[in-house]
């Protein structure tokens, strides 16, 4: 008998003649992320993956986990596909859970036969394996609520015996779907569209504006806190950090005060098509949410959605606030993105921003402004912030 671990996959298995390259993306990324811990070889076999030889279960548990493209992580005991040997190692395997849990009554029997030239069916697996445990433990079945499963991958040459199945994200391996830019602020809903999208295999790096010294440089701390967390889902990044100041102050003395926000994004977007055309991003990915505040009206985003001659995501665009929260909390960047230090967009705010903009209206208001200037000056002087993927060593 020997400890492994089990990684079910999700989409890629149902990958045509492209499954190789996803799944060699996502041997490659497994590899990475655990290079510093003792193990032995990462493999496949029949869609799943599979690491022995390690002695850091728990830690490498964690990172697997935010590993996308894994559904479901299972430590596990392989042994030779011998019926006597795969009753033997039940047993023992049974034993030390109840050992762990001495509190489990009931248990169900689960088995997937891969090997499908052998004579016993998964039904026949099923009643012979349960028997061994109603034979040697005080246990009873129940197959609609058991305190725990038995789960036996049966395969030509090995089997693996597991009772936990722990939940991974799933979705798409990093850099499977291109490039993408995150328009990434202080708040709630912007780094779960990171998230949201680096589980779709986007590789993500991120652009933040702020307003200093109008904000102060804890708000920007707070957003490489954001990016941090980010990076542990979606690897190493660049934040661009750019000083949105100049222009506000230039919107602000020469256009009428109601179109500020929008006026403002309208530039965030030149800025973000800039530098995603400089730096071959495939798409520009922001948190708005339809109605969430006056910008992101239907009028709203159409005034932005002009400026930029790439794809925009809005994965966020029709989800409930509560909904937001929960992955905020699951991802662990909720209490990070709660802290009380502004952003740029609560600078020269409005008193009454205006509802129902016009592209026409926002392109007379800007004719006041040297547009190329003002973007140019605002690129030059950003500052490059190297984000480390904390689950990477490359």
């Amino acid at each position: 008998m020997e400890k492994v671990l089990s990684m079910s996959l999700g989409e890629i298995v149902l990958k045509g003649k492209n499954r190789g390259q996803f799944m060699s993306k996502l041997l490659g990324q497994i590899k990475k992320a655990i290079s510093d811990l003792d193990h032995g070889n990462v493999y496949h076999s029949m869609g799943k993956i599979y690491i022995d030889g390690y002695r850091d279960e728990k830690e490498l548990i964690k990172r697997c986990k935010h590993i996308f493209g894994i559904v479901y992580i299972c430590p596990c005991i392989k042994v030779k596909s011998d019926l006597k040997e795969i009753e033997e190692a039940v047993v023992s395997f049974v034993g030390e859970k109840l050992k762990e849990n001495p509190n489990f009554k009931t248990f169900k029997v689960h088995c997937k036969r891969a090997y499908k030239s052998y004579p016993m069916n998964s039904m026949d697996f099923n009643n012979k394996l349960g028997g061994a445990i109603l034979k040697n433990f005080p246990l009873k079945v129940d197959v609609h609520n058991p305190d725990f499963y038995l789960y036996l991958d049966f395969k030509k040459e090995y089997s693996y015996i597991y009772t936990e199945k722990i939940k991974a994200y799933g979705g798409l391996p990093r850099g499977t779907n291109g490039r993408g830019l995150l328009l990434l602020s202080g708040g709630i809903d912007s780094p779960v569209a990171g998230f949201l999208m680096a589980k779709r295999g986007i590789a993500l790096d991120v652009l933040h504006f702020h307003s200093y010294p109008f904000t102060s440089q804890r708000g920007e701390e707070k957003v490489i806190k954001l990016a941090e967390k980010i990076s542990s889902f979606s690897g190493k990044m660049t934040m661009y950090s750019v000083n949105l100041l100049n222009i506000q102050k230039e919107i602000n003395k020469n256009c009428p005060e109601d179109q500020m926000t929008l006026l403002s994004r309208r530039f965030m977007m030149r800025i973000a098509d800039k530098l995603s055309l400089d730096n071959s991003y495939d798409a520009i990915i922001t948190g708005e949410n339809l109605g969430q505040v006056a910008s992101q009206t239907i009028d709203g985003l159409k005034v932005t959605d002009i400026i930029t001659r790439k794809l925009v995501f809005r994965p966020l665009i029709g989800m409930d606030k509560i909904n937001i929260i929960d992955i905020a909390r699951e991802i662990g960047t909720y209490e990070t993105s709660i802290l009380p230090f502004e952003d740029c967009c609560t600078v020269f705010l409005p008193k009454h921003p205006s509802l129902r903009p016009e592209v026409e209206e926002m392109e007379n208001s800007e004719e006041a402004l040297d547009i190329d200037k003002l973007v140019e000056q605002a690129i030059n002087d950003m500052k490059i912030i190297k984000i480390g993927g904390n689950h990477e060593k490359e």
